[in-house]
C-alpha cells in the first residue's frame, strides 16, 4: 500500500517521510499531554496554601483535567474526522498551553480548575487526532505497528517525565513554574508541528452538533460526579449522576433520529473495536487507579520519601517504554480480544505481586509489581493505539481513537475513586499507616479482580466472528 499526504507547505511526501516527520512531534506531544496530567500531583500542596484552596477545591485541581478528557476525547476526535486532524491537533497544542500560562497566573482556586479544565480539552484534541495523524502517514502493518509502539512508548514517557518532575519541585521550586515550562514547551512545539503534520481531507459527513454536546454534557458530569463523590455521596453528587445519564440517555435518542450518528452502530459490533475500547476501559480502571495511589502508599504508609514513591512510578513507566517498544519486533498479528485480555492478566498478576504488604515491607517488593504490570501495560498501550484506528474505517481514525482513549480516562477516573475509597476506608481500625497499607491490600485485591473479569469479558466479546 503507497500512501502520498500533502504537508503544510503543499510539497507531496511519500508515506514514509510523512510518516517519518509525524512521528516525533507526535510523540512529543502525547508526552506533554501526560507531563501536564502527572505533575500537578507534587504542586497541589504549594499551590492549595497559596491559592487557599481547601479539600474539596484540592480535589478538584487533581481531577479537573479529568473532566476535560474524558468530556472531550470523543467529540475533539468525531471533530478531527471533520474538520481535518492537523487543524484540530494544533487547537489542542494551543488549548494545552494557554491552560497552563493561565494556571501558572491563576490567584484563585477556582480560575486554576477552569485552567486545568482547558488543558484537558486540549489534551484531548492532541491525543485522539495525533494517533489518527500517525494511522493517516502509516500504512498499515509493519509501518503502523513501528508508530503506534512508539505512541504508546511515548505515553510511559509522560508519565515517567511528569514522576521525575514531581520530585524535582519538592526540592523548593515554587508551583507556579511548573506550569509557566509546560507552556513554554507547547509554545516550543507548536512550530515544529504545524511543519511536520500533514493536511488531512476532512470527511463528507455532519457533524451532529446536539449529540455532541449531550455527549461532553454527559461524560463531563459523571467524572465530575465521581471526584465529588470522594467524600461521600450528598445532594450535588446525584444531581451529577441524574443530570450525567439523562445527558446521555438523550445522546442515544438523538443518535437514533440522524443520518450521520457520532459512532455508527455497526462499529459496537465489531470485535476488535469492542476489544480495544474494553481493555482501555479495564486498563484505566484497574491499573491507572492503583498506580496514581503508589506514591502516597509508598510515603505514608512505607515511611519512603517522595523521591522514592516517584522513582516507583517511574518504574513502571519506564517498563511500559521499553514494552511497548518492543511489541514492533513481534510478527505474529496481535489483533482482537485474546492478545488483549492474555496480556491483561499479566498486568493483574503484576498487582498481585504487591498484595500483603505491612509497614515494614521492602519497597523494593512493590518496585516490582510496578515493573511486571508496566511491562503489561506497554503491550497495551501499543497495542490498543493500534486497534483503536484498525478497527475503523480510515476517514474515522480520529473518533476511534477519542473513543478508546474516552474508555481509558473514564476508567482511569473510576479506579482512582475506588482506589482511594477503599485505601481510606477498609483499614480505619488501625494507626493511620498500617490503616493505609490495609486499604491497600483491599484495594490491589480489587483492582486485580476487575482486571480479571475485564480480561474474560473482552476474550468473549472480542472473539472474532466466523
Amino acid at each position: 500500500m503507497s500512501l502520498n499526504v500533502k504537508p503544510s507547505s503543499g510539497h507531496v511526501l511519500t508515506g514514509r517521510e510523512a510518516g517519518a516527520r509525524a512521528l516525533p512531534v507526535v510523540a512529543l506531544g502525547t508526552a506533554l499531554v501526560l507531563v501536564t496530567y502527572v505533575t500537578p500531583m507534587a504542586t497541589l500542596p504549594a499551590a492549595a496554601a497559596d491559592l487557599g484552596a481547601g479539600p474539596a477545591a484540592q480535589a478538584w485541581v487533581l481531577s479537573s483535567m479529568s473532566v476535560g478528557l474524558a468530556g472531550a476525547l470523543l467529540a475533539t476526535g468525531v471533530l478531527g474526522d471533520a474538520l481535518g486532524r492537523r487543524r484540530v491537533y494544533l487547537a489542542g497544542l494551543v488549548a494545552v498551553g494557554a491552560g497552563a500560562l493561565v494556571c501558572g497566573l491563576a490567584q484563585e482556586p477556582l480560575l486554576l480548575i477552569g485552567a486545568r479544565v482547558v488543558q484537558g480539552v486540549g489534551g484531548a484534541a492532541v491525543l485522539a487526532c495525533g494517533l489518527a495523524l500517525l494511522a493517516h502517514t502509516h500504512a498499515p502493518g509493519p509501518a503502523r505497528a513501528h508508530a503506534t509502539s512508539v505512541w504508546g512508548a511515548s505515553v510511559g514517557l509522560g508519565i515517567a517525565t511528569g514522576a521525575l518532575l514531581a520530585a524535582a519541585l519538592d526540592l523548593g521550586s515554587g508551583w507556579r513554574e511548573t506550569y509557566v515550562v509546560t507552556a513554554a514547551l507547547a509554545a516550543l512545539l507548536l512550530l515544529p508541528s504545524v511543519r511536520a503534520l500533514p493536511v488531512s481531507t476532512p470527511a463528507a459527513r455532519r457533524v451532529d452538533l446536539p449529540g455532541l454536546a449531550l455527549l461532553v454534557l454527559g461524560m463531563s458530569c459523571l467524572v465530575a460526579a465521581l471526584t465529588e463523590g470522594r467524600d461521600g455521596v450528598d445532594g450535588p453528587v446525584v444531581g451529577l449522576v441524574v443530570g450525567g445519564v439523562l445527558a446521555l440517555a438523550a445522546m442515544v435518542v438523538v443518535e437514533r433520529r440522524v443520518r450521520e450518528p457520532l459512532v455508527e452502530p455497526a462499529l459496537l459490533a465489531h470485535p476488535r473495536f469492542r476489544a480495544a475500547t474494553g481493555g482501555s476501559l479495564v486498563l484505566g480502571l484497574g491499573m491507572i487507579g492503583i498506580s496514581s495511589y503508589v506514591p502516597t502508599l509508598a510515603q505514608a504508609g512505607l515511611g519512603e520519601s517522595l523521591w522514592v514513591g516517584s522513582l516507583l512510578v517511574v518504574a513502571w513507566a519506564a517498563a511500559s517504554v521499553v514494552a511497548s517498544l518492543l511489541v514492533r519486533l513481534v510478527r505474529h498479528p496481535l489483533e482482537g480480544g485474546r492478545p488483549v485480555a492474555v496480556v491483561l492478566l499479566v498486568v493483574a498478576g503484576g498487582q498481585m505481586i504487591g498484595f500483603g504488604l505491612d509497614e515494614g515491607s521492602a519497597v523494593t517488593r512493590v518496585a516490582l509489581a510496578m515493573v511486571v504490570s508496566g511491562l503489561g501495560t506497554g503491550v497495551l498501550n501499543a497495542l490498543l493505539g493500534r486497534e483503536a484506528v484498525a478497527s475503523v474505517p480510515p476517514e474515522r481514525a480520529a473518533m476511534g481513537s477519542g473513543a478508546n482513549n474516552t474508555a481509558r480516562y473514564l476508567g482511569a477516573a473510576c479506579g482512582i475513586t475506588l482506589t482511594v475509597t477503599l485505601a481510606a476506608h477498609a483499614g480505619s481500625g488501625d494507626t493511620a499507616p498500617a490503616a493505609l497499607v490495609a486499604g491497600w491490600n483491599v484495594a490491589v485485591v480489587v483492582s486485580a479482580s476487575l482486571t480479571v473479569l475485564g480480561a474474560a469479558a473482552i476474550a468473549v466479546l472480542g472473539r472474532p466472528r466466523t
